[in-house]
């Protein structure tokens, strides 16, 4: 008798083991109740996390990126009062370079006008060790405004791609693209690779009745390759909107990146709102790789509700990528925040 009741508890602990085992292997969006523009690099076995925070930067620390409202965190750099650096700290990435750690943002006076790309430089290997130093702005021979810089290697070759304008007034948001000296520092001048043509990309232009410039938007570039296939995938389209999207650039070159003529835009939108799923304004992504560097995933910030804009409303969502037998990215559509995903593969 002794023996069957210690078999009925080992059943019925085993079966309590697996659904917890079961239930931690799988997990719901949103993975933070706030936070536009995320981006995440794995590194050492730990994802370092980020996302806008607008007067400062803080990293996040965690195995798993399913499980980020658990994660260790700490404020690496809080941004000193009348600098041109000193507001609208947006869109943080973190990057190793040559063992190094660099973290790149775009920050303004006040101004919007005076939006540039900043960097900051830590040469311990470890992020939440050691101090970070303030490199300085980031800018190209002609310097304009500029936001959402995403660095990438690229045959061995450091690059910057960005949002910026033509000019010195805001009137639409192009991406630009350019090859870099150092981590810190851009070789030359930039290349055009991208302006909103389509109507997908042109929703919103009068962002403010009251003074109602007519902007229309790429922005949030993000570098992304597939065997020898390269991309840069893009935000269009107001992101006070519900229509803010996901385009696609197709590099068809044979290696020279800054020839603007090599990208070729995909005529519709890559990822876009869904109603039926209560996600609106999918868009600023990163990518990342599953622990096990098997799976591609996207991460993206979005909407719980229709005309929530560009405010604190927006939080951070992830889910795989799949490709295409031509080898090109397909996103499908924003999964639900009733959907349970499996956590990317260890």
């Amino acid at each position: 008798m002794k023996k069957y009741l210690i078999l009925i508890v080992y059943i019925i602990a085993s079966g309590c083991n697996s659904e917890a085992y079961s239930q931690k292997k799988t997990f719901t969006n949103p993975i933070l109740p706030s936070g536009a523009d995320p981006y995440s690099t794995y590194y050492n076995g730990y994802y370092y996390y980020t996302h806008t925070l607008k007067n400062r930067l803080v990293l996040w620390k965690t195995k798993s990126l399913s499980d980020l409202k658990n994660a260790e965190s700490k404020t690496i750099w809080t941004a000193p009062k009348n600098t041109d650096y000193s507001a609208d700290i947006w869109a943080p990435e973190f990057h190793i370079f040559n063992g190094k750690c660099y973290v790149y943002f775009a920050a303004d006076n006040g101004e919007n006008a005076t939006h540039r790309m900043y960097v900051l430089e830590n040469k311990s290997e470890d992020p939440f060790k050691e101090t970070w130093e303030f490199k300085g702005k980031i800018a190209a021979k002609t310097d304009k405004w500029a936001i959402d810089g995403n660095i990438f290697n690229y045959k061995n070759s450091l690059y910057m791609i960005w949002s910026g304008w033509e000019g010195d007034s805001n009137g639409q948001q192009n991406i630009y693209i350019a090859k870099m000296k150092n981590p810190y520092e851009i070789e030359g001048d930039r290349v055009l690779i991208s302006s909103p043509t389509f109507d997908w990309e042109t929703h919103g232009a009068l962002y403010d009745p009251n003074n109602p410039p007519q902007v229309n938007v790429n922005e949030g570039p993000q570098f992304l390759m597939h065997n020898d296939k390269v991309f840069i995938v893009f935000s269009a389209s107001g992101c006070w909107t519900d229509f803010y999207a996901l385009g696609l650039l197709h590099f068809k070159g044979n290696g020279d990146l800054l020839n603007a003529s090599s990208w070729v835009k995909t005529e519709k939108p890559l990822f876009q709102q869904s109603v039926k799923n209560q996600v609106f304004a999918p868009g600023h992504n990163s990518f990342f790789k599953s622990p096990n560097g098997k799976e591609d995933w996207i991460l993206y910030h979005a909407n719980s509700n229709p005309g929530d804009g560009c405010g604190n409303k927006r939080a951070p969502r992830m889910q795989k990528i799949n490709w295409d037998s031509n080898g090109f990215p397909v996103f499908g559509e924003p999964v639900s925040e009733e959907t349970k995903l499996e956590i990317p593969s260890e």
